[in-house]
């Protein structure tokens, strides 16, 4: 009889459970239902402030304010991504100008043909012949290199907002051994440096000016015969605008 009871009263128990958690199931969509009515009410009445403010609330019920958030960060990288595109084309238009305008002075100093100048992507490169500068296996500038640079001073100094990267090149013919140059990296870089040297006597800032040797790397046409090694050994001064100038 005990054991009856005992069974009795732990299917009780069980039921009891049972009946628990249908109540909280129970609730929870009361409440929903709750929620539901009070916003057909707000809607029903017509009132914009009630509207908006009972739409307000179930957004942030939903989680919507967090993708508002997203939507507006996606407005605002646009935006951000429509100004650089702009800039861009500003530079590049501002960049045309500045190499038509060395094209003219190149032209009008008679040496277009010998100092080329090549655009490409808002970067003005302009390439004089490395003979045309230094005597065979010097690194110090010629006379007629000193006048030639010299020569080049008033399209720096007149454009101010161009950064100019001096780049020296050699061929691929390497310094004699027990010469005074180790390699074509040191003809490269100190040709680089002494034409920079220059540019800082004739006025150009410094802060506009790196100077870099590139040795036989890079080379604009193959180092196949004279002609082609003679092309390749040059010094370019690579413009580019600065921001914000």
């Amino acid at each position: 009889m005990d054991d009856e009871h005992n069974s009795l009263s732990v299917d009780i128990d069980e039921d009891d459970g049972d009946l628990n958690e249908w109540i909280v199931t129970y609730s929870d969509i009361v409440t929903l239902l709750f929620a539901f009515f009070v916003l057909l009410f707000s809607m029903s009445s017509l009132d914009t402030r009630r509207f908006t403010d009972s739409f307000t609330a179930v957004r942030r019920a939903l989680g919507t304010d967090a993708k508002s958030m997203q939507v507006s960060k996606l407005q605002n990288d646009e935006g951000a991504i429509l100004e650089t595109v702009l800039l861009q084309k500003q530079i590049m238009a501002q960049q045309r100008q500045v190499y038509s305008e060395i094209r003219t002075f190149l032209n009008r100093k008679g040496v277009e043909g010998v100092v080329s100048a090549v655009f490409d992507e808002g970067i003005i490169t302009m390439r004089v012949p490395s003979d045309m500068l230094f005597a065979s296996g010097s690194v110090e500038l010629s006379p007629e290199g000193r006048q030639a640079i010299a020569g080049l001073r008033d399209v720096f100094i007149q454009h101010v907002d161009q950064i100019i990267n001096i780049k020296g090149f050699t061929d691929d013919v390497p310094p004699a051994p027990g010469g005074r140059f180790q390699d074509n990296w040191e003809i490269s870089s100190m040709r680089a440096v002494n034409v920079l040297r220059l540019l800082l006597e004739e006025g150009v800032e410094p802060k506009r000016m790196t100077a870099t040797g590139l040795a036989d790397l890079d080379p604009i046409v193959p180092n196949s015969n004279d002609d082609g090694r003679a092309k390749n050994r040059r010094v370019e001064f690579v413009l580019q605008r600065q921001v914000g100038k």
